[in-house]
């Protein structure tokens, strides 16, 4: 009987540690990398939408892993920009849509749908939301703001 009660322990105490385990590992990523994938924005260069105004596909000879995501870049230019200051290179909420956010929901993104605004990268679902973020960017803002502070 003895015997029995232990083994029930062990099967609870495994059962418990495995949901745990698979709840952190289905975690959604602070950074928006795409299903299955470490690479941010799709591979987009953050720098680029800054230095050029463009959303420029990185290339992976130029890469650099920062917080646990690969940020993807097009020249060894754009890479040493971003390692000496790469919190200014970051959208904001971590490349969520920003429009969704403004909602509190993390939502993926087109990378090519972007704007900046007062030296801050914002990046959107796709044109169509773009242009609705667009209308009433300072209102969102300040609502996205204080749900990616909860998240």
């Amino acid at each position: 009987m003895c015997f029995l009660k232990s083994r029930f322990s062990m099967i609870k105490i495994l059962t418990f540690y495995s949901l745990i385990v698979s709840s952190s590992a289905l975690a959604e990523p602070t950074y928006y990398t795409g299903l299955f994938s470490k690479t941010a924005l799709k591979g987009y260069d953050v720098v680029s939408y800054f230095q050029s105004n463009q959303a420029l596909k990185g290339d992976s000879k130029f890469s650099f892993e920062f917080q646990g995501v690969i940020w993807k870049f097009v020249n060894e230019k754009n890479l040493s920009t971003f390692k000496s200051d790469p919190i200014r290179y970051i959208p904001q909420y971590g490349g969520w849509c920003a429009y969704a956010m403004a909602d509190g929901k993390k939502v993926g993104v087109d990378p090519r749908s972007f704007n900046i605004k007062k030296g801050k990268l914002y990046l959107n679902y796709n044109k169509k939301v773009q242009n609705k973020w667009q209308k009433k960017q300072d209102q969102y803002i300040s609502k996205a703001d204080k749900y990616w502070e909860k998240i």
